[in-house]
């Protein structure tokens, strides 16, 4: 089987998906918050080496019916490139239904319209985007090199393309201070925005980010977990959308699917029932939580 160039990482949903490293890296890699690609520079894979992984998986996986390419935004790549790996994608696994990739605002804004079509037409079926927060003022702190009109911007592109998009939003990102403005910004944002599914992470202060130094000297303070939940409920209240709010992961303390906008209603009124009686009990424990 082909080797992994570093840590495999990859969206909750593509956990069945044959995993193909196309890219080495994030092409933007600024991010103060992530640990994940920082050791790495960012490059595309050649036809060359990808055409020799797909034979090292086809009799193995030849069955695959989805395919995640990683690392961090694939979408980056040249287009031509990526119609032809998309093409020998199919070629192989007949039975291929959906290819997913990482993208940012940027590389998704690289793209016409009715380039990103050509690539749905080849088999791409979703793209997961990391929008984190609707400020303006958290997304350039955070270093994210896109704006809140940005990310609405190419999240319309990529609807109008016929692509399903998923996005995550991160809970804590903006501080004990700013907790609140910056729920209400993402729910407006996730409501222009209108995703096909949203997933909330909660903020993790690694060690050896920009945000961890800033942690260390006081610079930032990450919200408690009722105020998480406090700042998730203010989100959910303030987005409207058609599709699953997922706040499950790993890294946060109450495991929640939100059916929009069914279930909006009780799972703020939830939410706000379990802050005010702030019993820990109810909470993922501190030793299970990771990202």
């Amino acid at each position: 089987m082909p080797e992994y160039e570093g840590t495999v990482i990859r969206p909750p949903s593509e956990a069945d998906s044959l995993i193909l490293q196309y890219t080495i890296g994030c092409s933007h890699n600024r991010c103060i918050f992530c640990p994940a690609y920082k050791q790495k520079q960012y490059r595309v894979r050649s036809l060359a080496e990808m055409e020799q992984d797909i034979l090292e998986c086809a009799p193995a996986f030849g069955d695959a019916r989805r395919i995640f390419l990683a690392d961090g935004d694939a979408l980056a790549a040249p287009q031509e490139e990526l119609l032809a790996l998309l093409a020998l994608l199919r070629r192989h696994f007949p039975k291929l239904q959906r290819v997913g990739m990482y993208a940012n605002a940027g590389s998704i804004l690289g793209k016409s319209v009715e380039e990103l079509s050509c690539l749905r037409e080849q088999g791409l079926g979703i793209l997961y985007l990391g929008v984190e927060s609707g400020d303006d003022e958290v997304l350039a702190w955070m270093r994210k090199g896109a704006t809140a009109a940005d990310m609405v911007e190419a999240s319309r592109a990529v609807k109008e393309a016929g692509i399903k998009l998923s996005v995550t939003v991160l809970l804590g990102i903006a501080g004990a201070d700013g907790s609140m403005r910056h729920a209400r910004a993402t729910g407006k944002l996730l409501s222009e925005i209108g995703p096909d599914h949203v997933g909330a992470l909660t903020t993790m202060v690694v060690r050896g980010t920009p945000l961890h130094a800033l942690q260390e000297t006081g610079a930032f303070t990450l919200p408690g977990p009722f105020a998480l939940l406090a700042e998730l409920a203010e989100m959910i209240g303030h987005t409207e959308m058609r599709g699953l709010f997922y706040a499950n992961h790993a890294s946060n303390y109450l495991p929640i699917r939100v059916r929009m906008p069914h279930q909006r209603a009780e799972t703020v009124r939830m939410l706000r029932e379990l802050v005010q009686r702030e019993d820990a009990f109810l909470l993922t424990p501190e030793r299970s939580r990771r990202l």
